[in-house]
């Protein structure tokens, strides 16, 4: 389906609206789709054009959906170690951790970036699952001397090769010392903000929370204009950019039925902690007995295709359904469908065939190792302090 024959998105008040909102309107988004029960920009002018912009310019994303989850009071800590089979005993403060959140079974419930803003508080800023409600009822039932709320923060992200230069602008020398996956509270304008080097891309880029929702449309609207002499233009999370990145997307490529192994993401699981978390004892067994799947990387042959609207099964070579294409995209710079797929694991080794069911009939594809674009993350770590 081309972006031109996207199904339309009635605007309700059921649905919650950034502070942002109005302006991606007044800046022309040309469709939305619904993320943790807010509207999130999908594309401005065309998802291809977007990307091509991110990767070669600076953009602006309204991602005020990555909702923050505040737990904060004196077992903070505590309860976010149960949260988590990360170890965060050497978390600093004012720095951030990409962690899985599992449940008892080990499933997956959330793979959020965490915040620590000091010992006793910390930010979950969320992907799509409602890891507010889950935190209040383990609050609640382990007796944690916690408060677990949403504070009034929304993220914009400005991402791209440019993005250095526009909040070196907007902010001073001080962020070209910020180190990847790290923070600093400050303002802009009056504006309370927080400033991470993080984002959603793989490319160079930022984060900027916004503190008082009131005062979004101003915050825009400065950064649009710092970013002018830069070539800046509003932009959207890119399906295109992130599965080049490998980047992995929750209730797309993975769940509560997915375990962290069946995504290679073993290294998020610390076997040996010692301190008290809710999936360790389900992921002791899973590590002892081995994952059944595991996520590989597609080529898949032919003309360009639209991505996926479902999963697609994957097939092998005499039939039988190995498992499923969870996330796919062409790729107008690789010039290649490309695609992450949940397979049985060891069904395929890297060069072997498997067909896939996609419309239109079904397609041979390669599997192949991921991410498909700068594998080593030089480009999102560029001159990291």
């Amino acid at each position: 389906m081309s972006s031109a024959e996207l199904p339309k998105l009635p605007i309700s008040p059921r649905i919650r609206k950034s502070p942002f909102f109005e302006a991606t309107r007044r800046w022309g988004c040309q469709s939305y789709t619904v993320y943790n029960h807010m509207y999130l920009p999908v594309f401005y002018e065309s998802p291809e054009v977007d990307f091509w912009h991110l990767v070669k310019n600076v953009t602006l994303w309204d991602v005020a959906v990555e909702r923050q989850v505040e737990i904060k009071g004196r077992d903070a800590a505590r309860l976010v170690q149960y949260m988590t089979p990360r170890d965060l005993s050497k978390m600093q403060v004012d720095q951030c951790r990409y962690v899985l959140l599992c449940e008892e079974t080990g499933g997956i419930v959330n793979d959020p970036v965490l915040l620590k803003l000091a010992d006793d508080c910390f930010w979950i800023s969320l992907a799509d699952s409602d890891v507010l409600l889950w935190a209040k009822g383990l609050a609640a039932a382990g007796g944690f001397d916690v408060h677990v709320s949403e504070p009034d923060v929304s993220p914009l992200q400005v991402q791209g090769p440019h993005s250095r230069d526009v909040v070196h602008d907007l902010f001073g020398h001080w962020v070209g010392e910020l180190k990847y996956f790290r923070f600093r509270e400050t303002e802009l304008d009056g504006i309370p903000l927080i400033v991470s080097r993080t984002g959603w891309s793989n490319e160079l880029g930022y984060e900027i929370f916004l503190c008082d929702g009131g005062r979004g449309d101003e915050l825009w609207e400065r950064i649009m204009a710092a970013g002018k002499p830069y070539g800046i233009r509003p932009g959207a999370p890119s399906t295109i950019r992130r599965i080049e990145a490998g980047l992995l997307s929750y209730g797309a490529d993975m769940d509560l039925t997915v375990d962290p192994f069946e995504l290679g993401l073993g290294r998020l699981v610390a076997l040996d902690m010692e301190s008290d978390c809710l999936s360790l004892p389900a992921l002791k067994r899973i590590a002892a007995e081995g994952a059944r799947r595991e996520m590989v990387g597609l080529e898949i042959a032919g003309p360009a295709m639209p991505g996926n609207e479902h999963p697609w099964p994957v097939h092998g070579a005499n039939g039988p359904v190995l498992g499923k294409v969870t996330s796919a995209v062409y790729s107008p710079r690789l010039e290649k469908n490309i695609a992450l797929a949940l397979l049985t694991k060891g069904a395929v080794a890297e060069g072997g065939t498997v067909s896939i069911e996609v419309p239109g009939g079904p397609r041979q594809a390669t599997v192949v190792p991921f991410p498909f674009y700068d594998p080593q993350k030089e480009i999102v770590r560029a001159g990291a302090a």
